[in-house]
């Protein structure tokens, strides 16, 4: 599993895609255009950060309350009074197994619940925080007009670059190693 699977840790795509960026940023941009970009992306790691943390917390209560529960489940199945044998219409009888055992909570089942619930909270909790923190950024870049077209016009500007050096990567048959590693 890579660390870009999960949102907390989620940097970039690439030195060459980020180098491009870099420099749409120096020269498209103006200081408070790039300090408000700092800002939402400071913003947007903050809340993927958050909501990870938050959801690997409440994954990890809910796995204690679920092993507490089928604990206490146990205790009072194996204390209830089981049937030991089946007497048929014909006389005939025959005995039941005692299944007490292999409904008794194991290490095994706790480690695989805490894993599990564990790995799903972290990335669900990451991956909405890394959702409301985009439209927590997207709504500070769009809050000044003028900043917001000069921003989206550098952002065109390097998509139409990026798309140019992988276009070429590809003219010139490279398969891996170009600006997406296709």
């Amino acid at each position: 599993m890579s660390t870009d699977s999960l949102a907390m840790f989620r940097k970039s795509l690439g030195p060459d895609l980020a180098q491009l960026a870099e420099e749409h940023l120096q020269h498209d941009l103006r200081q408070s255009d790039r300090d408000a970009l700092l800002s939402a992306a400071s913003t947007v790691s903050t809340y993927a950060t958050a909501g990870s943390l938050l959801g690997l917390t409440l994954s990890l209560y809910l796995a204690f309350r679920l092993r507490a529960n089928r604990t206490a489940m146990f205790t009072a199945f194996k204390a209830r009074e089981k049937p030991t044998s089946i007497k048929f219409a014909n006389g005939r009888e025959e005995p039941l197994p005692d299944v007490t055992p292999f409904l008794k909570p194991s290490r095994l089942g706790d480690v695989v619940t805490y894993s599990l619930l564990g790995v799903g909270g972290l990335f669900f909790g990451g991956e909405t925080g890394l959702v409301a923190g985009s439209f927590r950024a997207r709504g500070a870049i769009g809050a000044d007009r003028e900043s917001r077209e000069r921003i989206e016009t550098a952002f065109r500007k390097f998509r139409a670059d990026a798309l140019r050096r992988q276009a070429d990567g590809l003219d010139k048959g490279e398969r891996e190693g170009g600006i997406w590693g296709l």
